[in-house]
């Protein structure tokens, strides 16, 4: 087996190049915002910051999908979790995210039934095998992970699980750029866009966005020569002033995305209005499960009252996902704030910007 389309993505002498390239053309102070949480782990442990110019700054925006959960989600999460013969299902990241006054970790530890599933046909499988139980899968992520849980409500439809629900939280990215694009105290001058949410919703789904602000837009790969050639994209459109709509990642995206992702996506959901951690409301950029799949909508089915959510005194989470401030300008970040022992979800999640700081940034 050949690692050539790895390898070469990996390759010394072709990132130094581009090192060079942005060296040579990078003249103006800019600031750059990925917008993705892989890239943003992918960006530190490459070490791509320490090799750029001073004059190009790059910002982790909110894309980590753990990190941009609000507060009143996650509460409603820990809700559900107390309602007796309930089985909730999830991913990792979400058990040690702080609630307001509790966590989905310590709800397990206090005996409510929980389990940490790889995919949702594993928490469709749970409710098969536990037919007298109510499985609640928390549907947490972007347009990635969305269509394997349609699917997943899809199937259970299908074979008449009735045991098995999905409470959608789900969040899309397009809308988040105009928020940020919005927002007063927010300085972005291009954006690295997202490779694998691309990959779902192809390089078109950005054109609104593009022609309404015209600010350097290009997606990227997640190796280092990836990022690096997006990198000299965005620096030459900015100093050409010639803003584009471009694709980096030609390997893996296209204009058009995944047709049958896409399908299955307005099959089962229909966009919503969603509040994100750190922005705020964002008109039309969560999804909501449709009427016709509502005996599979766990917000349907379950009454949760949800308590007035509050964000943990001091943590600068909301800050650090819209790119006005970094981790260590946090006063808890390695104080009372700890991989080992978070206040905020951007310290939880292998995505989130405080804790890719943590693992690989010297202060």
């Amino acid at each position: 087996m050949t690692l050539k389309h790895i390898d070469e993505y990996r390759d010394a002498e072709i990132s130094q190049n581009l090192i060079k390239k942005i060296k040579s053309i990078s003249q103006k102070e800019v600031r750059l915002m990925e917008v993705c949480g892989t890239h943003t782990v992918s960006i530190f442990r490459s070490g791509i910051r320490s090799v750029l110019p001073a004059s190009i700054s790059l910002l982790s925006g909110p894309g980590c999908p753990v990190c941009v959960t609000d507060q009143a989600e996650i509460d409603a999460f820990i809700e559900l979790a107390r309602i007796d013969d309930v089985i909730l299902t999830t991913f990792g990241d979400l058990m040690r995210v702080p609630g307001t006054k509790s966590s989905l970790q310590k709800e397990s530890a206090g005996g409510r039934d929980i389990r940490v599933v790889y995919s949702t046909f594993d928490a469709l499988e749970i409710a098969r095998k536990n037919p007298a139980k109510k499985v609640v899968f928390l549907g947490v992520g972007f347009e990635t992970t969305a269509p394997t849980i349609a699917a997943a409500i899809l199937s259970a439809a299908q074979a008449d699980v009735k045991n098995f629900s999905v409470i959608s939280a789900h969040k899309l990215v397009p809308p988040a750029l105009e928020a940020l694009m919005a927002a007063a105290d927010v300085k972005i001058d291009g954006f690295i866009l997202p490779g694998h949410v691309s990959v779902i919703i192809g390089l078109n789904a950005y054109r609104p966005f593009f022609d309404r602000y015209q600010i350097p837009c290009v997606v990227a790969g997640f190796e280092p020569t990836d990022i690096l050639q997006a990198i000299s994209m965005l620096v030459e459109m900015l100093e050409s002033k010639s803003p584009a709509l471009d694709n980096a990642y030609r390997r893996a995206v296209t204009a058009e995305g995944n047709a049958k992702a896409q399908q299955i996506l307005t099959e089962i959901f229909e966009p919503a209005d969603a509040c994100w951690r750190g922005i705020g409301i964002i008109p039309q950029s969560g999804l909501k499960i449709r009427e016709k799949y509502a005996a599979h909508d766990a917000l349907q089915l379950f009454d949760i009252q949800v308590p007035d959510a509050k964000t943990p005194h001091g943590c600068a989470c909301g800050e650090v996902l819209i790119g006005t401030k970094i981790p260590p300008e946090c006063a808890l970040y390695k104080k009372a704030c700890t991989p080992m022992d978070p206040v905020g979800p951007c310290m939880v999640s292998t995505e989130g910007t405080c804790a890719a700081y943590y693992k690989y940034h010297s202060d």
